[in-house]
């Protein structure tokens, strides 16, 4: 997720357990509501912050592509491998650096949803949603389950 990859570059020497994918959120997670890609989002955050490598691969489509404010690309192996850098910080300890970064980073959240298919937008609250986006995730959902497709981020900073 974007707010997520954000995340990780604040937090990059953060890292959590391997079976730290069963501590972690799942409630509504499995709804084709917008909840339920909520739900996932926030998973995302904490599963990169932890280093929770399977639940990302499972998570992340093989062909998920981030790609930054400079126009570059990142494809899901190497966003699995940084989360992989952070395996080994404790779910507490990535709730709580991820609830300091949301006091001090206010931003917003909008999804849209068509069909199987949901986007996900973060932005700054002072800009609002329509100048203010920072990124965006698309997200499939499939066989149960929402997947991320793409993640496209910005330079907006408000």
């Amino acid at each position: 997720m974007a707010v997520a990859l954000l995340a990780c570059a604040v937090f990059s020497v953060q890292t959590i357990p391997a079976h730290a994918q069963d501590a972690m959120p799942a409630a509504d997670e499995a709804q084709q509501t917008e909840a339920g890609v909520m739900a996932v989002e926030n998973h995302w955050t904490l599963a990169e912050m932890t280093g929770d490598t399977v639940w990302l691969d499972h998570m992340l489509l093989p062909e998920y592509r981030s790609v930054g404010d400079n126009g570059a690309a990142h494809p899901k192996d190497a966003i699995v491998a940084g989360a992989a850098k952070r395996r080994g910080t404790s779910l507490d300890q990535a709730k709580l650096k991820w609830a300091a970064y949301q006091r001090d980073h206010a931003f917003g959240s909008a999804v849209v949803m068509q069909g199987n298919t949901a986007i996900v937008s973060f932005y700054d609250t002072s800009l609002g949603p329509q100048k203010g986006v920072r990124s965006s995730d698309i997200f499939v959902y499939v066989d149960g389950q929402w997947h991320a497709l793409y993640s496209q981020h910005t330079a907006v900073r408000g």
